[in-house]
């Protein structure tokens, strides 16, 4: 009997209720990303001038951003016959495009209500809170995030002039605890997701400085 080879875990952008934690919509990769850039900057006290005692103390969480590229193709999603009655077939990569697009916008009944509130001479209200947005590449990195920066190359179309092969260049900040508090649904992820890496972090380096070369320090 053959082995079973397990399916591969996709990576994917998940959209949250921000009160209760509900799924709201789900968008998948259909490719896991080739590459992944993370940059940390640090949030030391020594940084500011005059501070050359509080060289080694860190007053929050690093700033931490990702770069990636999620490639979709409508011809991958299709059936063998390439049947057009599904909305893949019907409206190419619309569906998935405009998902990833709604992180950035405002709804559209939220525009409507500021300008009725404008008209009418009322002060305006503070904007609801969009849906949380959650990066998840495997169950080790369940990472809440604001997409800051989103770039959507078309790269090939039907004869309908719909999408069917489009690269989405995401820049994405991680929210932290600094960011949102202990209490919101995204500081309780962001501390799940920084608590996994000290966990292991744990397992490597507990040797001595034997292991670089050293006998002391």
């Amino acid at each position: 009997m053959a082995p079973v080879t397990p399916a591969a875990l996709r990576g994917g952008i998940v959209f949250l209720d921000p009160e209760q934690g509900r799924v709201l919509r789900v968008v998948p990769f259909q490719y896991n990303p080739d590459t992944v850039t993370r940059t940390l900057t640090a949030q030391g006290v020594g940084d500011e001038a005059g501070a050359r005692l509080e060289a080694l103390r860190l007053k929050g969480p690093p700033k931490e951003t990702f770069k990636l590229d999620a490639e979709f193709d409508a011809a991958d999603q299709l059936d063998p016959m390439g049947c057009r009655s599904s909305e893949v077939g019907r409206t190419g990569l619309f569906g998935a495009l405009a998902a990833l697009e709604s992180a950035v916008y405002p709804p559209s009944a939220q525009l409507l209500e500021e300008e009725s509130l404008a008209s009418a001479g009322m002060i305006e209200i503070a904007p609801m809170e969009a849906p949380l947005t959650v990066l998840v590449l495997g169950t080790r990195r369940v990472v809440p995030v604001r997409i800051v920066d989103l770039t959507v190359t078309e790269e090939a179309y039907d004869g309908e002039l719909n999408p069917i092969r489009a690269k989405v260049g995401l820049s994405m900040r991680t929210l932290t605890v600094d960011d949102v508090g202990f209490r919101h649904k995204a500081g309780v992820l962001y501390l799940r997701y920084q608590q996994t890496k000290e966990r292991f972090a744990d397992l490597v380096g507990t040797g001595g400085p034997e292991a670089v070369g050293l006998t002391a320090l």
